[in-house]
């Protein structure tokens, strides 16, 4: 577990996350409590996250939920590098707001740029980009349909028998959920209208993916 801010970031804050898996080593990371990115004036936070693997090494990234306020500026970028025969398993959540305290993102920013390479070869790009009226934009139903939580899971290596096996999750799972698999690995998106049920789908989809037991932060 490492210490993040959790205090919150605010406008013109950058931090820089570096983190390196030697060859046959196993890591898994998890965060001290979710990051909350507090309202900006203008200046847009950045958080940049380099993730490296070697040769049969694997490295599990899962932190607890990313928060925006009202008005949060937040550019973030991940940088993942693996090697041939390493493995990954990466849970992200976002939360538009802190429904529990009544709270809604209404305006603001969120820039999310992910870039995979493996053995060298670019296999996944992508850039997420919401701006300005950012609570309307999620109301769409083209977009988040009310949703106020999104989660992404990235599992390498997967394939079609994997996204097979997911999706004999249990019925009782609340979240709209889109699985596929491409380039040798597989992804899990997930939108809801809260965190909480966000963060228990995942856990019941993480458990066909892994026999290892998840972080004890992601129990509570």
């Amino acid at each position: 577990m490492f210490v993040n801010t959790a205090g919150g970031i605010a406008g013109g804050d950058r931090f820089d996350v570096d983190v390196t898996v030697g060859e046959g080593a196993q890591l898994t990371l998890t965060t001290a409590a979710a990051e909350k990115v507090y309202r900006a004036q203008d200046e847009t936070s950045e958080l940049n996250i380099a993730l490296k693997a070697a040769g049969g090494a694997h490295l599990a990234w899962l932190p607890q939920e990313t928060i925006l306020f009202d008005r949060a500026r937040m550019s973030r970028r991940f940088d993942i590098d693996l090697a041939d025969g390493a493995s990954l398993l990466l849970c992200e959540i976002v939360v538009f707001g802190r429904a529990a305290m009544g709270e809604t993102m209404r305006h603001g920013s969120f820039v999310d740029r992910w870039r995979v390479k493996r053995g060298g070869r670019l296999v996944f790009a992508e850039t997420v980009r919401l701006d300005g009226d950012v609570g309307d934009k999620l109301a769409r139903a083209v977009i988040a349909k009310g949703g106020t939580a999104i989660g992404t899971v990235l599992i390498v290596p997967g394939d079609e028998s994997l996204i097979a096996r997911l999706r004999e999750t249990p019925a009782s799972i609340g979240c709209e959920i889109g699985l596929s698999a491409w380039n040798g690995f597989a992804m899990a998106r997930f939108c809801a209208q809260d965190a909480a049920r966000l963060r228990a789908d995942m856990r019941a989809v993480l458990a066909r993916v892994t026999s290892a037991p998840l972080p004890r932060l992601w129990l509570h």
